[in-house]
């Protein structure tokens, strides 16, 4: 059995969470599986039926201790008392039970009838003595005969400035920030950046008062495409740092061996010709070329690389924030490439530069993404919905009742008025159109719904 196959059920009482969270946030970390009410439950379901399906799924039963509330009156309530007598009704040796102390304290004197049980009978682990951690892994390879793991990325760390403007597009804010990320190797000295993205909830989609706004000042009713907003939870998983350049599709496009169902031309670029074309993001792929793409690079790599999906693209664009750019309340020339000539705010008419820029030249999100604002259209996984009415809420790449030859493009290009540059905008375009198109990979969680 496998780290990652081993769900670790975290029973414990509500005064402990914050070191429950912490345990668990370190099991992840070292491949298992923990499962805990907290981080697991979905908004919704009912506790009651939930914790026994989490018990009987889980290898190890892991019962967190301590003085606050072992002793308390009530301690063996609601999670531990249901946990305890699901445990009960499952035949001895179907999971491990540890006693774990997060401190010193005295074990309850507890017996379950049903096995003939005693927690004061089960030796403990001491959690918080300095060792702890390694004491609690010593006990799973003792219990279970763990398979070595396929090598991981080895994520690198790097640094980078975030900016904020208010309405005016006047500098009001400029952060340090720090991500991870790994580089995958294609060849000849060309590399593939892909940053870590955390897990997170937000909302998807576009006010009801924004696009109101944007209708009446623009006259244009593709605005209303961005609702219903609606709240979405995404697991981690990791995106390319910047669109696909020219020398990285290069590098995969001329690879034959590589080849998975068609082939791809050399360089889609109007900009193959200038001195910097390498650092240029390709901007003629349709959506086939793309999904060869991510086929080929998954057959290079040995990893699971596609497209993003919306949802996933425009979490990554907003990084944590709510407003209609990333950058805050409206964008500049100075911070992207557009056709800064046209105003989405009260920011100042800026410089209109009639091609694409090297990816990077502009401040990145605070994910350190750059250039998810303007410079090429980017493509996604789903087929195109004209609004988000029955939107998956987790993420996933949607494809039910879609268009099955039409997907979204998302954050504008460097031909396009600002507003069309915007974290929620979207557009559809035909799998077969070449449309200023350029995309950038995923690779990690995601399903198709």
């Amino acid at each position: 059995m496998k780290k990652s196959e081993i769900q670790i059920f975290l029973a414990h009482a509500s005064e402990d969470k914050p070191a429950v969270l912490a345990l668990y946030d370190r099991l992840k970390q070292a491949g298992y599986k923990p499962w805990l009410d907290k981080k697991d439950l979905i908004p919704g379901q009912i506790w009651r039926d939930e914790i026994p399906k989490a018990i009987k799924a889980s290898q190890i039963f892991l019962a967190c201790l301590s003085a606050k509330s072992a002793n308390k009156q009530g301690y063996i309530q609601r999670e531990l008392r249901i946990a305890l007598d699901t445990l009960g009704e499952m035949l001895p040796g179907t999971i491990f039970f540890i006693p774990m102390r997060l401190e010193e304290c005295e074990i309850p004197d507890l017996r379950l009838a049903e096995v003939s049980l005693n927690l004061r009978d089960i030796h403990r682990l001491d959690y918080w003595e300095e060792d702890g951690f390694e004491q609690l892994e010593r006990a799973i390879g003792y219990q279970f005969k763990l398979e070595p793991e396929e090598p991981k990325q080895l994520l690198s760390v790097f640094n980078f400035e975030v900016v904020g403007v208010n309405a005016k597009g006047e500098q009001i804010r400029k952060e340090s920030k720090q991500s991870q990320y790994f580089r995958e190797d294609l060849g000849n000295g060309i590399t593939l950046e892909m940053v870590a993205i955390p897990e997170g909830t937000f909302t998807m989609g576009t006010e009801d008062e924004e696009i109101e706004r944007l209708v009446k000042k623009l006259r244009w009713e593709g605005f209303r495409r961005e609702r219903p907003q609606h709240e979405v939870t995404i697991k981690p998983f990791d995106l390319g740092k910047y669109p696909i350049t020219q020398a990285q599709w290069k590098a995969i496009a001329d690879r034959q061996d590589l080849k998975v169902e068609k082939d791809l031309n050399h360089n889609p670029a109007s900009s193959k010709d200038r001195s910097d074309s390498d650092r240029r993001p390709v901007e003629k792929v349709n959506w086939y070329d793309a999904v060869e793409f991510c086929a080929r690079l998954s057959k290079l790599t040995g990893g699971e690389y596609r497209l993003p999906s919306e949802a996933e693209w425009e979490y990554a664009c907003r990084a944590g924030t709510t407003t209609p750019f990333y950058f805050g309340e409206t964008i500049t020339g100075e911070l992207a490439n557009y056709c800064a000539s046209n105003t989405y705010a009260e920011q100042a008419k800026g410089e209109y530069r009639p091609d694409t820029t090297p990816v990077g030249q502009f401040p990145p999100n605070a994910f350190g993404l750059y250039d998810m604002h303007g410079n090429v259209w980017e493509g996604c996984a789903d087929t195109w919905h004209d609004n988000y009415k029955d939107a998956p809420t987790d993420g996933s790449v949607w494809i039910k009742n879609g268009d099955d030859n039409r997907s979204p493009l998302r954050g504008g290009s460097w031909l396009n008025n600002p507003n069309f540059c915007g974290s929620a905008y979207r557009v559809n375009y035909d799998w077969h159109f070449l449309f200023n198109n350029g995309f950038r990979v995923v690779c990690g969680a995601g399903r198709t719904l």
